[in-house]
């Protein structure tokens, strides 16, 4: 599990096509203080599992589902990258849940700068993730917890704080790119527990039934 709290900016070393996926390595250094084999580790809010490191790199295999399903796919050598180490017990949940499992990507659109170094990204979503997006909830773009400041039709606007504009990657991105989406996985279950309350009932257990038996 991760929170969405951006550790590092890592550099794509190589992202070489394997017969099925691929095989992304990624030069950095803080992430590497404590990695072992076998680690999980996000990348742009997608959650990878380490094969092999250095000091100053590690390696991830993508799968096809992966390529298919984030931006990874569209790195190439010298992009930058979000990292972030999965939360360790007893530390601070600074963002929100965020599982590393992508949702579907999103269309990039502007980052116009507000002023003080504030910006105003506003991104399109598509319809799969739309009942999860609203005023005030949480959404993880490129693995970057953030809140939703704004809901036009399929496009949300998140406003971008100093730090996060200069510790994240996101102002590398053009109009058009592709930015990996998450929705909060809270909202996920409170739609499904919804969704079956206002469907005809499948049990055969019902308040008179209880009342039969003596509850």
């Amino acid at each position: 599990m991760f929170t969405g709290i951006i550790e590092e900016l890592g550099t794509v070393d190589a992202l070489e096509p394997r017969p099925a996926g691929a095989r992304l390595r990624v030069r950095c250094r803080k992430v590497l203080a404590d990695m072992t084999e076998g680690a999980s580790i996000a990348v742009n809010g997608v959650c990878l599992t380490v094969v092999d490191f250095g000091p100053a790199s590690f390696s991830a295999d993508l799968s096809p589902e992966t390529l298919r399903r984030s931006n990874l796919g569209d790195l190439r050598i010298g992009s930058l990258v979000n990292l972030e180490r999965p939360l360790s017990p007893g530390s601070r949940l600074g963002g929100h849940i965020v599982q590393g499992h992508i949702d579907s990507t999103g269309e990039f659109l502007s980052l116009e700068e507000l002023g003080d170094e504030n910006w105003w990204l506003r991104v399109r979503f598509p319809g799969e993730i739309e009942p999860y997006v609203v005023f005030k909830g949480s959404i993880a773009i490129d693995g970057i917890s953030l809140t939703v400041a704004e809901v036009e039709g399929d496009v949300m606007a998140v406003t971008i704080v100093p730090h996060t504009y200069h510790h994240t990657a996101l102002w590398t991105h053009h109009p058009g790119d592709r930015v990996n989406l998450e929705a909060d996985i809270l909202a996920k279950y409170v739609e499904k527990l919804l969704r079956r309350e206002t469907q005809p009932s499948r049990s055969s257990l019902t308040i008179e039934r209880l009342q039969d038996l003596g509850y």
